[in-house]
């Protein structure tokens, strides 16, 4: 009798099992189902999150490489401008300053120069004046005292006819010496303003001194010269 109810006991087992087995298979099916139905949208929604991100938010690569390059072009343009000093041509200077003088400083911007010479041709223009003034006056009084008693001029009763000569010819020296150096002061400015544009950009900074320092020769030692050039 046990041996026969052990045996019911275990056919109503695997019978209630044999029943079990397409509800669990089924319920496992859906289960999936949902999950799929869960997890695809969400994977479709966060694609579409990362496209618009990386279309909205990282510019094209070309485009900022060229953008970059026409920063620094313009940067490297500008600090070139900025970094060349103003260069005069000589030629120009020494023209301008023959044609008027101080047309060459000018150009050459430097104009604390300008009343230097201004000042230079007013002097030599009041000399010029001057000394011309008093040889036509000691020369139209000489004449007049060549054998003329009655003398009109102003320096009738103050010089004779020979203090008069020696005075003419004192005059016309001097007057002569003026338009000399006034001549020689009118190519002074010219060779200055000449110059003046080919030391323009001249360095004359603290890098560059002379010393006295000892050095050796093939001769032996000695003491010698030495310059240092920025």
């Amino acid at each position: 009798m046990t041996l026969v109810a052990n045996s019911f006991n275990r056919f109503i087992l695997v019978a209630i099992v044999a029943l079990s087995l397409p509800t669990l298979l089924s319920a496992q099916t859906g289960i999936k189902d949902s999950m799929k139905q869960v997890v695809l949208p969400l994977h479709k929604d966060s694609l579409k999150n990362e496209t618009a991100s990386k279309s909205f938010a990282l510019p094209p690569q070309k485009d900022t490489l060229k953008h970059e390059a026409l920063v620094k072009t313009f940067k490297d343009s500008t600090e070139k401008k900025k970094a060349i000093p103003f260069q005069p041509n000589p030629k120009k200077a020494g023209m301008y300053s023959a044609l008027f003088p101080g047309a060459g400083q000018l150009y050459n911007r430097q104009y604390w120069k300008l009343p230097i010479i201004y000042a230079g041709l007013g002097v030599a223009a009041y000399f010029i004046s001057s000394n011309l003034n008093d040889y036509n006056d000691y020369r139209k009084a000489y004449i007049s005292s060549i054998n003329n008693p009655n003398r009109t001029d102003k320096y009738a009763n103050i010089y004779t006819s020979d203090q008069l000569n020696i005075l003419q010819s004192q005059s016309e020296k001097f007057l002569d010496m003026t338009i000399l150096f006034t001549g020689i002061g009118y190519i002074g400015q010219i060779m200055e303003a000449v110059a003046g544009a080919h030391l323009k950009n001249f360095d004359i900074s603290e890098d560059i001194s002379m010393r006295v320092r000892p050095m050796a020769s093939p001769q032996g030692l000695g003491m010698g010269l030495v310059f240092c050039l920025k």
